[in-house]
């Protein structure tokens, strides 16, 4: 099964031609490898393109030049209506991120003068929904699957270190799978990570108790696992090698699985419980947005709809059915003394008998 990120398409029919759909692909892919765009964004483009590229062919049509508006809004109907292998269909934000791929396509060759107008520059994307991050761990949650790991194995202290560092560092599962041994500053408490999304580095801070675990991984794990090509990356395979993401996601998702949590996710739930968590407890939301590593505060802001502790404590101080508000209700209530209990009897008629 190929991994994610590296999916095999359906080949499209490869031509020599110059003005071809194939050989502007190329061009294009080129272009922007020139211009440092990063590997992982290109084999995303390319893969986006190929199958619009194959869609092309199968309605034999082999040049940028031959691509109108209406073939491109036809293909975007047929990304509305394609199911996946499990017959889920491709979600909105996937559907807008391949269009978005398209138009940068069309709008460079347009640009570049390889075809005479830009038939892709109308083609409007689908509305996003607008989504809360995912689940996210309670502090007993994630103490559950910290302590899943067998840390008197090798592997057990590895794991335990990986899981440490996500929980202390929010970063993804891409940056920590490329720290490298001189990444981490045990003196200043921080973690250098390069090139992460969008191929910018930063440095971000690292708790005493994740260090701490990576020192015992260090000193008593890394040792009997290292391969002589680990070329000093931090964490290490079963072979010496460096990890895969997409292997720390089968790992990160197992090891929930294991601590009898049932929550969707894997890596980016330690990402979303960090980021949760250190709003709630009082941090600025610019300070997060630089360990996040978004461009973006809107991106960050996001995390304040689900840090609801202080609207919780808002809404039981001042709403009419609110703890606070009813406890301060029964205070004002005072115990009748005797006096008052004359006069309530004196306020009251007898009852019927029998009632």
């Amino acid at each position: 099964m190929p991994r994610k990120g590296n999916k095999k398409h359906r080949p499209f029919e490869e031509t020599s031609d110059p003005w071809g759909l194939v050989s502007l692909m190329r061009l294009y892919i080129e272009w922007r490898a020139a211009r440092n765009y990063s590997a992982t964004a290109a084999a995303n483009v390319e893969g986006t393109l190929s199958e619009l590229i194959l869609w092309c062919q199968e309605r034999a049509v082999t040049r940028a030049s031959e691509v109108t508006r209406p073939m491109l809004e036809a293909y975007q109907r047929a990304l509305f209506h394609k199911r996946r292998d499990d017959g889920r269909p491709l979600s909105f934000r996937t559907q807008a991120w391949k269009i978005t791929h398209i138009r940068g396509w069309f709008r460079w060759l347009a640009r570049n003068n390889y075809i005479p107008a830009n038939p892709a520059a109308d083609l409007v994307l689908p509305r996003m929904p607008h989504r809360l991050p995912h689940d996210h761990f309670s502090i007993d949650e994630a103490e559950k699957v910290l302590g899943v790991p067998d840390v008197g194995t090798p592997f057990g202290l590895r794991d335990r270190a990986i899981l440490e560092t996500f929980y202390s560092t929010a970063i993804r599962r891409r940056e920590l799978a490329g720290l490298k041994l001189q990444d981490v500053e045990f003196t200043r408490g921080t973690v250098f990570v390069r090139q992460g999304k969008g191929q910018k580095d930063r440095i971000v801070p690292i708790g005493d108790r994740a260090l701490g675990w990576i020192q015992r991984y260090l000193d008593d794990a890394r040792p009997t696992i290292t391969g002589p090509d680990d070329e000093s990356f931090l964490f290490l395979s079963y072979k010496g090698t460096p990890l895969h993401p997409d292997v720390l996601t089968t790992f990160v998702r197992r090891t929930i699985e294991a601590a009898g949590i049932k929550k969707p996710g894997a890596c980016h739930l330690f990402r979303h419980t960090a980021a949760t968590a250190m709003l709630e407890n009082g941090a600025d939301i610019r300070f997060i947005q630089e360990m996040l590593g978004h461009a973006l505060i809107s991106t960050t802001q996001i995390y304040t709809q689900v840090s609801i502790s202080k609207l919780k404590a808002v809404h039981a101080a001042t709403h009419p059915a609110g703890k606070a508000a009813i406890r301060a209700a029964a205070e004002e209530i005072e115990e009748p003394g005797p006096e008052q209990e004359e006069g309530i009897a004196e306020a009251v008629p007898d009852s019927p008998k029998g009632v």
